[in-house]
């Protein structure tokens, strides 16, 4: 999840596959130009502008409340933010696959290459069939401009600031996942990945998908954060309409909570179980495991 078939993606990864070598050493070519990040204040965008700004580029957060005014609600945001930008980081909200993704790309993608943009990345989910035809949608708009595509599995971080993280600090983390694995990458890889698709050349044209060092289960999770953080966590399966119910008690529409329910059954039925060399390929470095991450989270000891 970005909330984020597969023998596509594989085989497209392969053959865009690069060693680390290759990437290493090239020279930062939009360091001084400036990138506009959108949904900055998110848990992606947020890390992508803190690190752009510490390699000294001049970095343009959009957000609703910030001083560049950015909202995927509101197309009319959407140039002005653009206009003067070099590159521009896309993180879609709610998520690429969600009903009128492929409509905004489209329409983004347009007002990108009009502006005058060179490049773009493109936070996609990885296993999510619709969020490939958004991805399309904006690679046919944005002519002229490179774009990079990183398709991420499930944020590791959802766990802990996002849309779990009220259970797991109840003591019950409760998801539509049975007992399939998730290979969950942390959004500090994540966002790293994508500081260098924006401001190193060679990657335009690429699908990077990432991952963690390996899957990990629901349970396995709730044990791990139960270890570090000292106090109980348990995992309780749960059936997609159960989850979608749950979900309108926390104040989400009956389509909504239906659609989130029915993407996260779809992309936990264990076809995105596999592991990516993505986050070595483009950093050189292998990806923080489920447990380094846990042991940050929540102050316990790594293992």
């Amino acid at each position: 999840m970005t909330t984020n078939t597969r023998n596509t993606q594989g085989s497209q990864n392969i053959h865009d596959a690069r060693d680390a070598q290759d990437v290493q050493g090239t020279q930062d070519v939009l360091s001084t130009r400036t990138i506009l990040v959108t949904s900055a204040s998110g848990k992606t965008g947020r890390r992508v502008a803190e690190r752009l700004g510490a390699r000294g580029v001049t970095v343009r957060a959009g957000s609703r409340t910030g001083a560049t005014a950015f909202d995927w609600e509101d197309p009319a945001t959407w140039a002005p933010a653009l206009r003067g930008a070099d590159a521009a980081y896309v993180a879609y909200y709610p998520d690429l696959a969600a009903p009128g993704g492929a409509e905004a790309m489209r329409t983004f993608g347009r007002l990108a290459a009009e502006s005058g943009v060179r490049r773009l990345t493109l936070l996609s989910g990885r296993g999510e069939p619709e969020a490939l035809v958004a991805e399309e949608a904006l690679r046919a708009a944005a002519t002229g401009v490179e774009l990079t595509v990183v398709r991420a599995s499930f944020f590791a971080q959802n766990f802990s600031e996002g849309l779990l993280a009220d259970g797991v600090a109840e003591g019950v983390l409760v998801f539509p996942a049975g007992d399939t694995a998730e290979p969950f990458v942390d959004v500090d890889d994540l966002a790293d990945v994508v500081v260098e698709t924006l401001t190193v050349d060679g990657h335009a044209g690429r699908v990077h998908e990432v991952t963690g060092p390996r899957p990990v289960g629901f349970a396995e999770v709730a044990a791990e954060i139960a270890r570090v953080s000292g106090r109980p966590v348990v995992y309780r399966a749960v059936s997609e309409a159960e989850y979608a119910e749950l979900l309108t008690g926390f104040g989400l529409s009956l389509p909504e909570a239906e659609w989130l329910a029915a993407l996260f059954a779809t992309l936990l039925d264990g076809h995105n179980t596999s592991v990516t060399d993505g986050v070595k390929r483009v950093l050189g470095r292998e990806p923080r495991s489920f447990a380094a991450f846990a042991a940050e989270a929540w102050g316990g000891p790594a293992r």
